[in-house]
């Protein structure tokens, strides 16, 4: 039997070791994803706006946010922070701010999208029922947007979740930093740690990621 590096997650507490960093990183995607998705949504209501100056401030948020790098943005959030307001920014708090500031530009162009995707027929059967813009937002609008949110999503609670592998650039220790810490420990003893450790790596995002694409799919099927 090929010699697969697996024996290295069975000396010590390395295998707990790897769980206690796969909590690190679904704590940070977490709080990330509970501060953003709520301010993601009030954005994209005001995204729908007609206000010259409200769509060229989000437009400009929203392309800073896309066109840069999440790893360069976790390095000016991390060391900026530091060098020009000389605050030392523990590497889970600079994650979180920067995850949320992802999160909020992502959801944001969702919920926009989701309100613009609403049927024009729905506006003016709101209008004729004598409703006002702001009871048609909430009883009519923004459940039909909220319904079409979901599997969107939680597909972007995925991405998030993977993306959490960055951090560890910034030293907060993750279940992909402690797995580099295995292996370097291990390097001498089981030459082929590496692939053993990556491979219950990749199983662990697996079970964590698998679980809502199943629920997003599921939802698309039943709301189509």
């Amino acid at each position: 039997m090929p010699d697969l590096g697996l024996e290295v997650l069975f000396k010590g507490s390395n295998m707990l070791r790897l769980l206690q960093g796969l909590w690190a990183a679904v704590e940070i995607s977490l709080v990330s994803i509970v501060t953003s998705f709520p301010l993601g949504i009030i954005l994209g209501i005001i995204m729908t706006k007609e206000n010259i100056l409200i769509k060229f401030l989000t437009k400009v948020y929203l392309e800073f946010i896309r066109i840069m790098p999440q790893l360069v943005l976790l390095f000016i959030v991390f060391f900026g922070s530091t060098k020009i307001l000389g605050i030392n920014l523990p590497g889970e708090t600079s994650a979180i701010i920067v995850f949320v500031l992802w999160g909020v530009a992502e959801m944001g162009d969702l919920t926009r999208s989701a309100i613009l995707s609403v049927p024009v027929h729905q506006y003016e059967s709101s209008k004729a029922l004598g409703l006002s813009k702001t009871q048609s937002y909430f009883y009519i609008i923004l459940p039909q947007t909220l319904r079409r949110l979901v599997p969107l999503s939680i597909n972007l609670v995925t991405r998030m979740v993977k993306t959490t592998s960055l951090v560890l650039m910034i030293g907060v220790v993750e279940v992909l930093k402690t797995g580099q810490q295995i292996i370097e420990a291990n390097r001498m003893t089981s030459p082929n740690a590496a692939f053993g450790v990556f491979l219950v790596i990749f199983i662990l995002y697996f079970l964590v990621c698998w679980p809502a694409s199943i629920a997003a799919r599921q939802l698309e099927k039943k709301w189509s």
